[in-house]
């Protein structure tokens, strides 16, 4: 039988303690010997060697590991030693893995020290004696002393309770609190959020004080149950792994097609079947852009960095991606959209005078609030000039707005003592105190105003009522206010005797409020084109109201309860998803079901959350971003991402940020891949033509390492061109060619093609260029070679922007610039220096022929100038 159907005689029996001493220091021990500490499973880490083993398992890691061996395999076959090319691609392969296990590593420390910080104590009796000790050090048997304010570190059956109540909202997304009571022993099997006598791992005492006998710690406990079903799921590839992953596959096939095609021509042509082979493997080698993959995880680490200055930590590199592919973000609303903090919104107090106490405060509304706040049992303190108030949430709610309108609860209380009280109960939901008033005596009573209803016999009651339901629909917490003045002492302090024949002083409404950023940010969202949608355990009045205000929806059929959905078939739900925005009274199931409905709608959803009730639906979807300050473990756990402020609007930001990646990274593939492209090209047509290979396997791999590779790994920092979150969500399955990539790279690669092939046909057969050198095959694949580097590395210019290169700052990234400068001086460094020279079989030419060089190498800039000129925006790199 459960332990909340037994008594607490034999709750104590079952596990072996007492509620006045506690359990001794050997019987802890011993149970922690046998039973383990309190706190979840982790998944084992992965090692070193792991990680880099699943870094070597990305198709284009994959191509370029074989291209190596190959590479490899033919120096030592030929005998030529010139094994550079081989250790050149297996170095760009290890920095890569090494880049990327490093910037994971560093967001796993800044996770574990914010663990660190958040770690909990929890006071318990241990041989007749009350201590604090580590929440991780806890057993079960442990009697834990219950306080106001404090956090509940295990599951554990109520012995000894007086007005306790607890905010389970982490557990169950309720957020109002639960009262709870010592005798409660249900007949039958009850639901989490009825188990009145028990208290769960997660949640906060609000009010009261008491015992309490913990019957399971870690695993076993509901939030460690939930967590255990995260270990169930696998990880799925992000939309960036998959295009990267077809996108090499694509790269690859072309690769070998070209590498087959040119030894078929070379063997026609007559020429040495090992030095084609050769050649053939140089140009698929080539043909790969070596250091796609390391500019890519340099742009997601850079983005990874911008974000952790926004207050986001990512825990995994493709997630900065993949949230700019979201269109859904599913986010729960306490503590996530809302403060989780009652407020006082509205007061009345007669006629039609309501007062929002957001634009002011009259008189009237202060006195009633004045004396709501003497019948209340909260503690307010002030911790660095900061106002804490500690209690139940809706008396909290009371004192602040009384705190914070120039009046104290201390100073109410000096001038108006407590002489007498009834505390509430839930039989009653009421509460009534005595205060000194002058030389008479005033009672005071508060709950809610329907129960309060039939004891108000004078005050404009009717007029209340009315307003009661206006606040109602707007989702308002109503708390009436009503007394009755003594002129003595009353000697009969029992409801029946004070709480009737009272006098309605006013009514409160309140409200967990919005954060005050959450409704620009969904604005902004929706202007994206990405969709928000509430999900909660509150009820579905309450989660229309808020959704309405912060603009989550419009219509009261945009909202459905747990019940409702639960009714449902996933064909169903898959049916209305689209039109739903808020979910109510829903469980954890319910969350998963509606991120999984969304995905297979073709949605990128990312979830944001909090509490534990989050944890199954932040796993299950493309990006989980779980709350660092509020969140518990199991939800940051489980999540990809961690906003250290708990603000909504972040994950906005970091959709604005994702995109800037994602743009970033196609940049980079239009910068490698239309040089790479080219490469193949010119091969393979100066092969046709008969002219012999116009490079070496050495002089490509130095255009696409240095060429390429410098620029490209600054071309990771660039700024996010103006109106990225104008534009609407990068579809799932959209190809990273879409939306006229591939035309932009096939017309720079053509204009390469031309060039190259243009300056090798002049240093092999046109002899009037220069006195002193003639033409030669030697001149000849010079001039390609340093026209193919020197246009591929102005290249940059062309696709840091969609605008024009004279319309955009060059000082917004510096570092593009300077990379570029210094490859374009390597590059004239290795044809000018001798020993360069022999090593890349190059040879001196004429000061004419590095004119036309550096003409030719301008071309591609200056068409691309002529097309794009009065086209693009204008680059704002304030935006991100």
């Amino acid at each position: 039988m459960a332990d909340y159907r037994k008594n607490i005689e034999e709750v104590e029996e079952e596990f072996a303690t007492n509620i006045q001493s506690g359990l001794t220091e050997t019987e802890v021990n011993e149970r922690l010997k046998n039973n383990g500490k309190n706190k979840f499973d982790e998944p084992p880490k992965e090692s070193l060697v792991k990680k880099f083993l699943v870094s070597f398992s990305d198709f284009t890691t994959l191509v370029l590991i074989v291209a190596a061996i190959i590479s490899l395999y033919t120096a030592i076959a030929t005998d030529h030693g010139d094994y550079f090319e081989a250790f050149l691609i297996i170095a760009i392969v290890i920095i890569n893995a090494v880049l990327a296990i490093v910037q994971e590593g560093n967001a796993e420390k800044a996770l574990a020290a914010l663990e660190d910080m958040n770690k909990q104590t929890a006071k318990v009796i241990r041989d007749e004696r009350t201590i604090d000790v580590d929440a991780e050090d806890l057993v079960v048997g442990d009697i834990l002393v219950l306080e106001s304010g404090a956090m509940i570190a295990a599951d554990a059956r109520i012995a000894e309770g007086s007005q306790l109540r607890v905010e389970e909202s982490a557990l169950t997304g309720e957020s109002e609190p639960v009262e709870k009571d010592p005798d409660f022993i249900p007949e039958d099997e009850a639901p989490l959020g009825d188990r009145l006598n028990m208290i769960f791992k997660g949640s906060t005492i609000v009010n009261g004080r008491g015992k309490a006998i913990i019957t399971a710690v870690g695993m076993q406990t509901e939030m460690g149950k939930i967590a255990g079903l995260l270990n169930d799921d696998h990880n799925q590839k992000t939309p960036l792994q998959k295009r990267l992953n077809q996108l090499g596959k694509r790269i690859s096939l072309i690769a070998l097609a070209a590498a087959a095609f040119v030894f078929f021509i070379g063997y026609l042509q007559g020429e040495p079947l090992l030095e084609m082979f050769i050649t053939a493997i140089s140009l698929a080698v080539a043909a790969v852009p070596e250091t796609l993959a390391v500019i890519v995880t340099l742009t997601l680490a850079y983005g990874v960095q911008k974000m952790a200055k926004k207050n986001a930590i990512i825990r995994k590199l493709p997630a900065v991606e993949t949230l700019g592919s979201a269109n859904v973000i599913c986010s729960d609303k306490t503590g996530t959209l809302t403060q989780n903090k009652m407020r006082v919104r509205r007061v009345w107090t007669h006629g039609d005078s309501v007062v929002d106490t957001e634009e002011g405060m009259t008189d009237e509304a202060m006195e009633v609030l004045s004396v709501a706040a003497l019948c209340s049992d909260v503690l307010v303190e002030n911790d660095d000039n900061e106002l804490v108030i500690k209690g139940n949430p809706t008396e909290a709610a009371i004192v602040r707005a009384v705190e914070e309108n120039y009046h104290t609860k201390a100073e109410l209380e000096e001038k108006h003592p407590r002489v007498g009280e009834i505390p509430f109960d839930s039989e009653r939901k009421m509460m009534t105190t005595i205060h000194k008033w002058g030389k008479k005596y005033l009672s005071i009573t508060k709950g809610a105003f329907d129960v309060l209803l039939p004891k108000f016999h004078y005050g404009d009651v009717d007029q209340a009522a009315i307003v009661n339901d206006r606040f109602g629909k707007k989702a308002l917490r109503v708390i009436a206010v009503g007394y009755h003045l003594h002129d003595e002492m009353p000697t009969e302090i029992t409801s029946e005797a004070l709480e009737k024949n009272l006098t309605l002083m006013g009514l409160i409404g309140m409200i967990d409020p919005p954060r005050p950023e959450s409704k620009g940010a969904i604005k902004r969202a929706k202007k994206a084109g990405i969709k928000t949608v509430m999900i909660t355990g509150d009820h579905v009045v309450t989660a229309g109201a808020i959704a309405k205000e912060l603009g989550i929806m419009k219509s009261r059929k945009e909202a459905i309860s747990g019940a409702e959905l639960q009714k449902m078939s996933d064909d169903e739900l898959d049916g209305r998803v689209k039109d739903l925005s808020v979910y109510a009274r829903v469980t954890p199931e319910d969350k998963i079901r509606i991120v999984q409905s969304w995905q297979r709608s073709g949605a990128v959803v990312a979830m944001t959350g909090d509490g534990v009730n989050d944890a199954p639906a932040l796993k299950a979807s493309d990006v989980g971003c779980a709350m660092g300050i509020a969140g518990t473990d199991v939800a940051k756990s489980a999540a990809d991402m961690i906003l250290t402020d708990d603000n909504f609007a972040t994950i906005v930001d970091a959709v604005a940020r994702g995109r800037s990646v994602y743009q970033g990274i196609r940049k980079a593939i239009n910068f490698l891949l239309s040089c790479n492209i080219s490469e193949i090209f010119i091969v393979l047509i100066a092969m046709l033509l008969g002219w012999g290979a116009p490079f070496t396997a050495v002089q490509l791999l130095f255009v696409n390492v240095v060429a390429d590779g410098l620029p490209g790994f600054a071309l990771g920092r660039e700024p996010a061109e103006a109106g990225i979150m104008d534009e609407p969500p990068i579809p799932r399955n959209e190809s990273i060619f879409a939306r006229g990539l591939w035309q932009k790279i096939g017309l720079n690669a053509l204009m390469f093609t031309v060039v190259a092939l243009a300056a090798f046909y002049i240093g092999a057969f046109v002899p009037s260029i220069s006195y002193f050198v003639q033409p030669s095959f030697e001149v000849a694949q010079t001039c390609a070679f340093l026209v193919l580097a020197f246009s591929s590395i102005l290249h940059v210019f062309n696709v840091r922007s969609s605008c024009s290169i004279f319309r955009v700052n060059l000082s917004t990234n510096k570092s593009l610039a300077q990379m570029a400068w210094l490859a374009i001086g390597i590059t004239a460094a290795i044809a000018i220096i001798p020993q360069t020279q022999e090593l890349f079989s190059l040879v001196s030419i004429s000061f004419n022929h590095w004119i036309i060089v550096v003409l030719l190498s301008f071309v591609p800039i200056i068409i691309n100038e002529i097309i794009k000129f009065h086209k693009a925006p204008e680059v704002d790199p304030e935006e991100i």
